[in-house]
């Protein structure tokens, strides 16, 4: 059986006190800090990378959950190994060998993770499932904050779970109360969230919903 892991989206935190809001996320119960790095060109957005990593990792223990948005995630293993990064999500549209980036993050001695976007078939992630530590379904285009959930990405998340019951299967994209048990019936069990939790009255709060709603939705042991 899995259990709720909540990671704040850092694309929706205060930049200028980038560690100040990572600490300020943990104390308020977050498991994961998720970061999102995009290179312009797999999307259209520039983003955090690993120099920033590299300075924040002094400042927090928290766990590095980054997701790349880039072409060629080869090239950045070793950058983001160094920096700190506890887990390096890669999408499964920018590489030609999925297996052996999978055996090189491992190398370097942090979990791998496998991201597909909304329109690419869930199918092409069962060939490396049984590497992966974890598969993330995106629930809205990658590249941008802000954007509207996508429902229909759940019938991914529900046929991973079926095939996979002790996977970690992450959602992204326009999580917030309203619409955090539809993904967690249908098998999340990790939860990014960006502006549903910064810009919240209580983050605590809708951390701990989220929290209990994945974990409310778990078969019985």
């Amino acid at each position: 059986m899995v259990i709720a892991k909540i990671a704040p989206s850092l694309l929706s935190s205060d930049f200028a006190r980038l560690a100040e809001e990572c600490e300020r996320m943990l104390s308020l119960g977050a498991d994961y800090l998720h970061m999102d790095v995009m290179d312009g060109h797999f999307v259209p957005n520039l983003t955090l990378g690993a120099p920033i990593i590299k300075c924040l990792r002094p400042h927090t223990k928290g766990f590095l959950d980054c997701h790349l948005m880039v072409s060629n995630p080869e090239q950045w293993v070793d950058d983001f190994a160094s920096a700190g990064a506890d887990l390096f999500c890669f999408h499964i549209e920018a590489t030609k060998d999925a297996s052996a980036l999978i055996d090189d993050i491992h190398a370097r001695g942090m979990k791998a993770g496998m991201a597909i976007k909304p329109d690419t078939p869930v199918d092409v992630v069962y060939e490396f499932a049984e590497k992966l530590d974890q598969v993330l379904v995106m629930t809205v285009e990658p590249g941008f904050g802000g954007q509207s959930f996508m429902p229909t990405c759940m019938d991914k998340v529900r046929e991973l779970r079926k095939r996979y019951p002790n996977l970690d299967i992450e959602v992204d994209g326009g999580l917030d109360p309203e619409n955090i048990e539809v993904a967690a019936k249908a098998g999340a069990n990790v939860i990014v969230a960006g502006s549903s939790i910064f810009k919240a009255k209580s983050p605590e709060a809708v951390i701990s919903l989220f929290r209990k709603t994945v974990n409310d939705a778990q078969p019985p042991a």
